[in-house]
């Protein structure tokens, strides 16, 4: 069986939970036994056994799907029951510690066993999941084994844009299966935080703290301390008993004044507060973990779309988050940062992350150079009683997930009525994206949550439209007033659907473009094409500029960031290199340079 000791130099080392780090882990990443199942075999034979010696056929490059090329196996056929194995090493100082085993995301269905034994269970591919595998270990060595089985010809299953056809069409790629986010261990004390809920409120100038802990029975000498620096300097602290799993406190920024030191956070200036957290029983220190926030806001004051209580115009581009050689899986954290710094530097404020729920180091590095993110689900493409509850629940994961980073400043369950095909018509249909909208706002109350973006809305906080009509002159008059606006059909779609109807939301195309031009070595399509670079730049100039004259459009999503395999209407090529110079492409999404 496969063994790495400890941390070595392995793939993706940085630490997987960007906001809420402990020093002390294990990265699992790197290679590990292999083994397609199409006979379903596996369970029936004990793979996971621990008497089970027979070695796995093949070994995978652990955190990349085997259809990618980076995994070492790059096999795109269909196999949708695969396993895993390797063995590790637990460190000796972790000794008399509960040890924490983590998954950041395995596509779809996971089965996982330490030394034979069954440890957890979890389905849905975009978010984490632990499992507590102290009781389960052994003397010496570990082994881990995981059964991961997709569904892959499921149309109702929650999958973003992997393609349920043998070969990539369209607007649909390869798909994946299996581990494609950093696998890790750490250990901790049997009471310790589970995790945080960051809330600020720049307005009474406080952080809203509400911690979790787990294993907690009854203890009456807990307490947490809670520091907050700024730029190493310490800027406020608490100290308070802990009687509860879960508690609230609201710590008072002394320094913070949006006049004075100018602290709020943005994407122009993505200031960040540090937090610490250290959990003590009289004299012993039972957990200590550090994270992080921005002191920002999001809302809507008389029809406008604000930041920090000013309007402020987005600038979006789509962004798929697929890598040429890792699909879904970036090929290092330096890749993601990057994939933020070129949207930067080409004049956008933001990203739409594109039916992908994205590894956490990607906020993390759009928090810290700062870029907006709409948090998009990865949808089904129809609708069953069944999605409903897998999707449902993956969704109340991810907004947990995710609900401390800064940088995400609208939710987005539902896009273009996937999952809902019949929303039009269908009372059921509707009543689910009804029901994901106020879901979504019952657990996080400080961000806009769009009910269905593109069009057939219904409960919204904002209004936003999927628009590829690339003549300048049409889009001039479609959004010319209010009118026009929500009475245009683009792609033949209503804006409102279940007799619901335009009331004064801020108004926002975020999608539009789509220009395919061939700067490439794929053949592929876009939703327009140019045949050269000053063609190119004319085009974009022609759908960009309409965004900026319209009085009613108060910001805008340009599709895309890169190519995608055959979809070719990115600004840079699926490699990332530029089909026009940054600076030109810079000048044109700049537009008037509101903000």
């Amino acid at each position: 069986m496969t063994s790495i000791q400890n941390n070595q130099s392995i793939p993706r080392e940085e630490y997987p939970r960007p906001q809420f780090v402990r020093t002390d882990w294990l990265n699992l990443n790197g290679e590990w036994e292999f083994s397609f199942d199409d006979d379903r075999i596996g369970e029936q034979e004990k793979w996971y056994g621990a008497d089970f010696q027979t070695p796995y056929p093949q070994a995978i490059n652990v955190p990349f799907v085997f259809q990618s090329k980076l995994s070492g196996i790059g096999d795109p056929d269909f196999h949708d029951v695969v396993w895993y194995r390797r063995s590790f090493d637990l460190p000796e100082a972790w000794s008399g510690k509960r040890i924490v085993l983590h998954f950041g995301a395995v596509d779809y269905l996971t089965k996982v066993w330490v030394n034979g034994q069954l440890a957890v269970v979890h389905e849905g591919g975009h978010t984490p999941f632990q499992a507590d595998i102290t009781d389960l270990l052994v003397s010496g060595s570990q082994t881990v084994t995981v059964r991961v089985e997709d569904f892959s010809r499921d149309i109702t299953l929650p999958r973003g844009k992997q393609y349920w056809l043998e070969n990539s069409a369209s607007i649909f790629y390869t798909r994946t299966t299996g581990i494609w986010q950093t696998v890790w261990l750490e250990p901790v004390d049997k009471v310790h935080l589970k995790r945080v809920a960051l809330t600020p409120d720049i307005d009474r100038n406080e952080i809203q703290v509400h911690t979790f802990m787990e294993g907690l029975q009854g203890e009456t000498e807990l307490e947490l301390e809670v520091t907050v620096s700024f730029q190493g300097e310490r800027i406020a602290a608490d100290r308070y008993k802990v009687l509860c799993a879960e508690e609230h406190r609201s710590i008072h920024l002394h320094d913070f004044a949006e006049h004075g030191l100018g602290r709020l956070w943005s994407p122009e200036h993505p200031n960040l507060y540090d937090i610490y957290f250290r959990l003590v029983d009289g004299d012993r220190v039972l957990d200590e973990a550090t994270s992080y926030f921005g002191m920002r806001k999001v809302s809507i004051e008389n029809g406008r779309l604000c930041l920090n209580n000013r309007p402020y115009y987005q600038r979006l581009v789509l962004d798929q988050g697929y890598f040429e050689e890792g699909i879904l899986t970036a090929p290092s954290d330096e890749d993601l940062k990057r994939d933020v710094e070129l949207a930067k530097e080409m004049g956008f404020n933001g990203v739409r992350k594109h039916q992908k729920m994205e590894d956490p180091r990607f906020l993390y590095w759009c928090d810290q150079i700062g870029m907006l993110v709409w948090g998009e689900a990865a949808n089904a493409y129809a609708y069953s009683e069944n999605y409903v509850r897998q999707f449902t629940s993956e969704w109340q994961e991810i907004i947990k997930r995710d609900y401390n980073h800064p940088c995400i400043v609208t939710w987005v369950p539902l896009n273009e009525s996937w999952g809902i095909p019949n929303v039009q018509i269908d009372a059921k249909q509707q009543q689910h994206g009804l029901a994901m909208y106020h879901l979504t706002k019952s657990l996080d109350q400080t961000r806009p949550v769009v009910y269905n973006d593109g069009w057939e809305h219904m409960t919204t906080d904002l209004v936003t439209i999927h628009d590829y009509e690339s003549r300048r002159e049409v889009l001039e008059a479609r959004y010319e007033s209010v009118e026009s606006t929500v009475n245009a059909m683009p792609a033949n779609r209503n804006i409102f659907v279940g007799g619901a109807g335009y009331a004064g939301q801020p108004i926002l195309v975020t999608e539009f473009g789509g220009i395919a031009f061939k700067a490439s070595e794929w053949e592929g399509w876009g939703y327009s094409g140019a045949d050269s670079e000053e063609d190119y730049l004319k085009r974009l100039k022609d759908v960009v500029e309409p965004m900026y004259s319209s009085p009613v459009v108060q910001g805008f999503c340009y599709t895309q960031l890169t190519d995608v395999e055959q979809e070719i209407n990115g600004l840079l090529t699926y490699n990332r290199q530029p089909k026009a110079p940054l600076e030109q492409i810079r000048q044109i999404i700049m537009g008037s340079g509101r903000n």
